[in-house]
C-alpha cells in the first residue's frame, strides 16, 4: 500500500521543510554574523565614510562566491554583490544599511543590517535550491544623513531586482504600512554687518530674515494638512547682540505621507523664504538637500514577511505601523514592491536613535535579532522563489495601491 499525499499538502511540507533546512544553513552563520556585527557597532561610521563596515560585508559575500562591485554611483562605500542560479525567476534585492549616528553610535541598530542581510544571502546560494532566481545584495550608506539610495536610484541602480527587502532593530517586530516624504532645506541670508547702534540704513541684519522664515512657517501651518510635519533649526550662531550679523544659516525639514501634498508644501515654503529675504532686505540662497519619497505599501508582501516571523517565533510580533518617520528606502518603496522586517531587541518603550538602543546593540537580544531577521526574510525569499505567480500578484497589489494614493 502507498500513502497518497494531495499535491498541495505535498507542497506545503516541502516548503516547510526547505526553510527549516535554511533556518539551519543561518544557525551555521551565526558567530560570524556576530562578531561582524561587533566589529562595526565597535567602530561607527558616519555619511558615506563607512570603509570599514563595507569593506567587511563585501569580503563576506565575495568569499562565499558572490561577484560583488564596489563603490557605486557618487558613494564609495556603496557596493552590489550577485549571485544567479538557472535562467529567469524572480530577482530579489537583499538591502542593508551600516552607518552609524553622529556623536551617539550605532543608536539605530544599523550594525545589525549587514550581518543578517549577508546570511540570508549566502544561506539562499548554499541551500542549492531546485528553482531559479537572482539574489542582490546592496550595500546602501548614509541613510541617517544624504540618503545614498536617491542617488542610487539616479545612477540606475535597483533597476535590476523586483522586489526589495531590509531588516532593522526595534522596539518590536512589526513591518511599515507607510513612510514619510520629507524634504530637507539648508537656507543660507545674506546681509550687511554693522555695530547694532548705528542708522538702519548701515546694516542689513541676516538673521531677521531667518526669524521672518521661521514665523512664515509658523504661520503656514493652519493652511496644510494635518499629516504636515515641519521643523526648522539655527544651524549656526549669529554672534554679539550687539552686532548685526551679516549671515544666517538655518535648516528646514517638511514632512508629509504624501509626495504630491508635500511638493505642494514645498512650492510655499520656498515663497516664504523669498519673502522673508525681501522684508529684512537682504539676500539669500536656498538649497534642498535631500528629498524622500513616502513608501507605497506592498500589503501582501508585508504578509508573508509577518506570517514568517510568526514561524520562526520571532519576539514581540505586533500590528503594521502607520506612524513612522522617513527613510530613503522610501525611495525604493515608492517604485517597487518593498518591505523592511523591523525585530524586537529592546523594550517596547525604549527611543530609537537612543543611548538605550546603543548599549543593546551587541547583547544577546541584539544577537538573537539578526538570526530572527535573517530567518523571517529567507523564509520570505522561499516563498518568493518557490512560487512562480507572486511576482505579478505583488506588483498587482503594489501598482493598486500607488493608484489609490497611499
Amino acid at each position: 500500500r502507498f500513502l497518497i499525499i494531495p499535491s498541495m499538502l505535498y507542497r506545503k511540507v516541502s516548503i516547510i521543510m526547505t526553510k527549516e533546512y535554511l533556518y539551519e544553513l543561518i544557525e551555521q552563520q551565526k558567530e560570524c554574523l556576530f562578531e561582524m556585527a561587533d566589529q562595526i557597532h565597535d567602530n561607527p561610521e558616519y555619511d558615506g565614510k563607512e570603509h570599514k563596515a563595507a569593506t567587511l560585508l563585501k569580503n563576506y559575500l565575495a568569499k562565499n562566491g558572490f561577484v560583488v562591485e564596489f563603490g557605486l554611483g557618487e558613494w564609495p562605500t556603496a557596493f552590489r554583490a550577485v549571485y544567479r542560479q538557472g535562467e529567469g525567476g524572480i530577482r530579489i534585492g537583499l538591502l542593508c544599511e551600516y552607518d552609524a549616528l553622529k556623536r551617539i553610535g550605532h543608536g539605530c541598530g544599523h550594525h545589525m543590517q549587514g550581518p543578517c542581510i549577508c546570511s540570508v544571502a549566502v544561506a539562499l546560494k548554499k541551500a542549492n535550491l531546485n528553482e531559479s532566481f537572482t539574489l542582490i545584495v546592496y550595500g546602501t550608506p548614509a541613510e541617517e544623513t544624504r540618503g545614498a539610495k536617491i542617488n542610487l536610484l539616479e545612477h540606475g541602480y535597483f533597476r535590476d531586482i523586483d522586489v526589495a527587502l531590509m531588516m532593522h532593530g526595534g522596539t518590536d517586530t512589526y513591518v511599515d504600512e507607510r513612510s514619510m516624504a520629507m524634504s530637507y532645506y539648508c537656507v543660507n541670508f545674506y546681509g550687511i554687518s554693522s555695530h547694532a547702534s548705528r542708522t538702519p540704513e548701515q546694516g542689513r541684519s541676516a538673521l531677521d530674515a531667518l526669524l521672518l522664515a521661521f514665523n512664515g512657517v509658523e504661520y503656514l501651518r493652519e493652511h496644510v494638512q494635518d499629516d504636515v510635519r515641519m521643523h526648522y533649526t539655527i544651524s549656526e550662531l549669529p554672534g554679539a547682540a550687539n552686532v548685526v550679523p551679516a549671515h544666517a544659516f538655518g535648516e528646514f525639514s517638511l514632512r508629509s505621507y504624501s509626495r504630491k501634498v508635500l511638493d505642494d508644501v514645498c512650492i510655499r515654503f520656498e515663497k516664504i523664504i523669498q519673502g522673508a529675504a525681501m522684508m529684512a532686505d537682504v539676500t539669500y540662497d536656498i538649497k534642498k538637500v535631500k528629498a524622500l519619497d513616502s513608501k507605497i505599501p506592498c500589503n501582501k508582501l508585508n504578509k508573508i514577511i509577518i506570517d514568517n516571523a510568526i514561524a520562526c517565533n520571532a519576539p514581540g510580533i505586533s500590528h503594521a505601523r502607520n506612524n513612522t518617520g522617513s527613510t530613503d528606502f522610501g525611495n525604493v518603496a515608492s517604485r517597487l514592491p518593498s518591505s523592511c522586517i523591523y525585530v524586537k531587541f529592546v523594550p517596547s518603550s525604549t527611543p530609537d536613535h537612543s543611548q538605550a538602543f546603543v548599549d543593546a546593540g551587541k547583547s544577546k537580544e541584539g544577537h538573537n535579532a539578526i538570526l530572527y531577521g535573517a530567518k523571517i526574510l529567507v523564509g520570505t525569499c522561499w516563498n518568493l522563489i518557490s512560487n512562480f505567480d507572486i511576482k505579478k500578484e505583488l506588483w498587482e497589489d503594489f501598482e493598486k495601491a500607488k493608484c489609490e494614493g497611499m
